[in-house]
């Protein structure tokens, strides 16, 4: 980091900071509040707080046993910076106080503290002996070393506009370091993050911001040109884009969701990517007429279902101290109505895809084994296969398991079940 680092710097991220940890609201949206209210922010200072902030919501444990006994925002972004962000008290020495400069000098030497296992994982207590109960202690703490990384941005190109090879080369020319990501066939993965917004790739519609992750759950579904299609919870519709792109904007694609600002949000981005084949449908819930109507007509269904997004730690570090056992109870109870509901949906002999952003059986293998266990009609299908038939080699399970520190992905749990004819 060589930004010159100012009082003000340190004041502002110790105040964004003491918002976001009263967790009432998710991380993103406290931070474009705070930054709503002070416009005179410069982007290197808004990146700086951000940032700052961010890598205290990952490494919290770490940094609140380091900085005990006073433990308050501002000594836990200090602590952040030199611990985390890896700064020097030099760099820091222009914009902390006397009393602090001597406590960062004492705090650069002390000895390592004592860390029990959820500690070092930076996880709380709960999720960390949920996971080990599935899984080794160097396994768990291999997952969250890559859980607490930042995540890189990921693009997935709209083959409705361009090729990948297109795309990557009018990054190029404009200076922006990228490479094709490993997985995804449309997917590019930059060095960097920059904002992307007013990019004329992205006004002509020709690329998204999309976890690679995220974009291979498409090609487990693949969608056929001219096909009934359903997105189940389609949210503002990324995977969505993604098949009617795959479908070449052939066929009838449905969108439910039941929040219409979602689709509202949906149906301009529709209209940047050229598609002509998506219909928005808001939904009351599982049980709407509108799906009781399609009921044994659709060819493949995706359920990216609601869940916890611990999967997604590395962009959402809050979640993990937001979420609660009882909050996954509940997730799993819906999970289970709306993976029922949906497999209403598939014609015999279609497709049907449950898929979460989440690391928690209960929201995912449980979850399945339940709906099979109820409906004998379903069969599972192997996701290497599938997406090996397509060209992508992946070592994934026979579901589809993601993980950060093997794939470089959000964490991400898919299964294929086969209607059976």
């Amino acid at each position: 980091m060589n930004l010159r680092i100012t009082p003000s710097m340190i004041a502002d991220a110790a105040t964004a900071l003491k918002k976001l940890l009263t967790f009432n609201q998710p991380a993103d949206a406290v931070l474009s509040e705070f930054f709503r209210e002070r416009r005179a922010l410069g982007g290197r200072e808004r990146g700086f707080i951000a940032e700052t902030a961010y890598a205290v919501l990952r490494r919290r444990r770490l940094l609140e046993k380091l900085v005990q006994p006073l433990v308050t925002p501002r000594r836990l972004i200090l602590a952040a910076l030199m611990r985390v962000n890896g700064l020097s008290q030099r760099q820091l020495a222009e914009a902390v106080t006397t009393a602090e400069a001597e406590w960062l000098s004492s705090f650069r030497t002390q000895p390592e503290p004592a860390l029990t296992l959820a500690e070092q994982a930076d996880l709380p207590d709960w999720l960390s002996d949920r996971l080990c109960a599935r899984m080794s202690e160097e396994a768990l703490l291999q997952l969250a070393r890559g859980l607490n990384q930042g995540a890189p941005l990921d693009l997935r190109v709209n083959s409705i506009k361009a090729t990948r090879e297109e795309v990557l080369a009018r990054l190029a020319a404009d200076g922006i370091a990228a490479e094709a990501c490993r997985y995804a066939p449309l997917g590019i993965r930059l060095k960097a993050k920059p904002a992307l917004q007013r990019h004329p790739l992205y006004l002509e519609g020709a690329i998204e911001v999309q976890d690679e992750g995220s974009q291979l759950l498409g090609y487990l579904l693949a969608p056929k040109r001219g096909e009934m299609v359903a997105d189940f919870c389609a949210g503002a519709g990324g995977k969505t884009l993604l098949l009617g792109a795959m479908m070449r904007s052939t066929g009838r694609l449905y969108a439910f969701d039941v929040a219409d600002k979602r689709l509202a949000r949906l149906k301009p981005r529709v209209a940047r990517a050229g598609l002509s084949n998506v219909h928005p449908v808001r939904i009351s819930g599982e049980n709407d007429t509108h799906v009781k109507r399609l009921a044994g007509k659709i060819d493949r269904v995706l359920v990216d279902a609601p869940c916890s997004g611990l999967g997604t730690l590395r962009r959402n570090p809050d979640l993990k101290w937001r979420q609660t056992p009882e909050g996954i109870l509940e997730l799993s109870k819906k999970q289970h109505d709306i993976l029922a509901a949906a497999s209403r949906l598939v014609k015999p002999g279609g497709r049907l895809v449950y898929a979460t952003c989440s690391i928690l059986p209960e929201e995912n293998e449980m979850v399945v084994a339940d709906f099979l266990a109820e409906h004998p009609g379903f069969r599972r299908l192997s996701a290497v296969a599938l997406l090996a038939e397509q060209g992508i080699l992946i070592d994934c399970a026979e579901d589809m398991q993601l993980l950060p520190h093997t794939h470089g992905t959000d964490g991400f749990y898919a299964v294929a079940l086969e209607r059976l004819p």
